[in-house]
């Protein structure tokens, strides 16, 4: 039986009951649905104790499950995280319940398709609210805790679109290139001052994640992702991987590398390519597709999602850049060990 926990602006967050040895703790925002719930099952697999902060208490609950069945400890907090005070009462009950956050994720996002003259005033707002001040929001808080305990490290769930736009995605490009920038902000900050708090952005590619079904489309018929097209867990690895590293940026998948390095070197060549996507090719007409359509930008989702979206048959399960940086860690950590030994 789980405990329940009652708290201001919080509806209510519910905790397994816990170990007595001090295990690590990660919260992720966003991680009801897609990346943040295969992240949340990352992390689970090697025995972290998991806070999820998001708005729908069913889909929490569905995740909590999954952290359960993977090893970890779960506690869910229902905020949004576009509400301050919501998200600081969340954090504070789920650290009551879990311990200490050692990690903190920031993975909740939403997304308009539609041409920028479609997409109402409020409709923009509320997409830039989510991706990027409940970054920011989350940041805050994250840090407000990480620098009193002298230790923390947060991931900052970015997307390839911040090295360059995307037509009809004005909303979410946006949004995600003030993350990138934000973050290279509060990293020179902390250096600054000599902070062992850590902060890095992660680029995934095009995950198939619910986004596409989540995301509110003026297009005519549901959104769907750019190709290649990468499977969450790929995103999920990626993170894990950040969250132990030194990265400052860390891209998930080659992918997501050349097209920075294009962006970069050939921006003409790379604004014409993006140019082409189009309409066409960022909507679907697929039946299962139509049917799991729900937007959720003013409101969370009324079922229940898991992490993939509903184009498995055309994703990719691994990425190469992925699995090296994962082997050159894990050599990296038998080295220090042995080194460990010796002393």
């Amino acid at each position: 039986m789980g405990q329940f926990f009652h708290v201001p602006s919080v509806k209510r967050v519910k905790v397994d009951k816990l170990h007595d040895s001090r295990e690590k703790v990660v919260i992720i925002t966003g991680g009801s649905s897609g990346i943040g719930r295969c992240t949340a099952r990352m992390f689970a697999s090697h025995q972290w104790k998991v806070g999820i902060i998001a708005r729908g208490q069913a889909a929490m609950e569905a995740t909590a499950q999954d952290v359960r069945k993977h090893g970890g400890i779960p506690a869910i907090a229902e905020a949004d995280v576009t509400d301050t005070a919501a998200l600081e009462a969340a954090t504070d009950a789920i650290i009551a319940a879990l311990g200490p956050v050692d990690v903190w994720i920031n993975c909740a996002g939403t997304g308009i398709y539609g041409r920028f003259s479609d997409v109402r005033e409020d409709e923009f707002q509320r997409v830039t609210d989510v991706t990027y001040h409940g970054t920011v929001n989350g940041t805050r808080i994250a840090l407000e805790h990480m620098r009193r305990q002298g230790h923390g490290s947060i991931v900052n769930v970015c997307s390839a679109i911040a090295f360059h736009g995307v037509p009809l995605l004005s909303s979410y490009a946006g949004a995600k290139g003030a993350v990138r920038a934000f973050t290279q902000a509060i990293r020179g900050e902390l250096r600054l001052e000599k902070s062992p708090v850590r902060i890095c952005s992660v680029f995934p590619a095009a995950m198939n994640t619910p986004f596409f079904s989540h995301a509110l489309s003026h297009m005519g018929w549901p959104a769907r992702p750019a190709k290649p097209i990468y499977q969450p867990e790929v995103a999920a690895e990626g993170i894990w991987l950040a969250a132990r590293s030194n990265h400052s940026e860390l891209f998930i998948t080659g992918t997501t590398e050349l097209f920075s390095l294009a962006t970069r070197f050939m921006p003409g060549v790379i604004g014409w390519c993006v140019s082409q996507l189009g309409m066409e090719r960022q909507l679907t007409r697929d039946d299962r597709a139509v049917d799991l359509c729900e937007p959720t930008l003013f409101q969370p989702s009324v079922r229940v999602r898991g992490g993939r979206g509903p184009f498995s048959h055309q994703a990719r399960g691994w990425s190469l850049q992925v699995r090296l940086l994962a082997l050159r860690m894990k050599i990296s950590d038998a080295i220090r060990g042995m080194f460990r030994k010796r002393g």
